[in-house]
């Protein structure tokens, strides 16, 4: 897991942690072009353009309720579903998972204003971030989190089959606002978040969703 330091708000329209992939890409097919293997330059510059995409980091409108809790992550919504006994939340709860391809930002967004009370790193696996068992088994680093209300609720980043590393420029004890940026997922991987069992859910499963911008429903204070 990799604690980058990373502001908040974006200054550049790329996320900062994409940076060194970027120039350690674009300094290699400049080489290919210098030694004039052509064919694979173009390839690499292709590369380098699809890296630069990848890692867009683009600012959202937040919708502006105090009680909308908005999607930490762009993708689709695969698990909607009341669960009971957890890892991270005592009492039962309502997981909702969302699922982020190559294609999506991955720029992920916190939830619900609040403040961390735990961190929490689990070295694993990388089966596909699509199957159920990617929650059990893969590597993942969950924040628990109280909202001013002190209701708690977790957000889970889950590493999938292509990403192998999770980014969380967030600790223990640090206050934070809804839609604030606070870590990625580099190459496909899924994004875990169990609210409290009387959260108002306003997405469906398949219901595609964007990081600070989309309500997935809404926390009873």
């Amino acid at each position: 897991m990799d604690r980058t330091k990373w502001p908040g708000k974006a200054d550049l329209p790329i996320a900062r942690p994409g940076i060194v992939y970027i120039c350690i890409a674009s300094l290699f097919t400049l080489l290919l072009f210098f030694i004039k293997w052509d064919f694979l330059a173009w390839v690499a510059l292709f590369a380098d353009f699809f890296i630069c995409w990848f890692f867009r980091d683009p600012d959202r409108n937040i919708p502006d309720n105090e009680n909308a809790l908005v999607s930490p992550a762009d993708g689709k919504i695969i698990i909607s579903e009341k669960i009971g006994k957890n890892n991270y939340i005592e009492d039962s709860c309502i997981k909702i998972s969302i699922f982020m391809n190559v294609f999506n930002v991955h720029v992920n967004r916190i939830p619900f204003s609040g403040i961390i009370e735990k961190t929490i790193y689990y070295p694993g696996k990388f089966f596909n971030a699509s199957f159920d068992k990617a929650s059990k088994d893969n590597e993942k680093n969950a924040l628990i989190i109280r909202t001013n209300s002190g209701k708690r609720y977790a957000l889970v980043q889950i590493a999938g089959l292509i990403a192998r590393r999770i980014i969380s420029r967030v600790k223990q004890g640090d206050k934070i606002k809804c839609g604030e940026r606070y870590g990625m997922i580099c190459f496909g991987s899924r994004l875990d978040i169990y609210v409290p069992e009387d959260t108002e859910i306003a997405v469906k499963i398949g219901e595609k969703v964007k990081a600070g911008s989309s309500i997935l429903g809404y926390l009873k204070q």
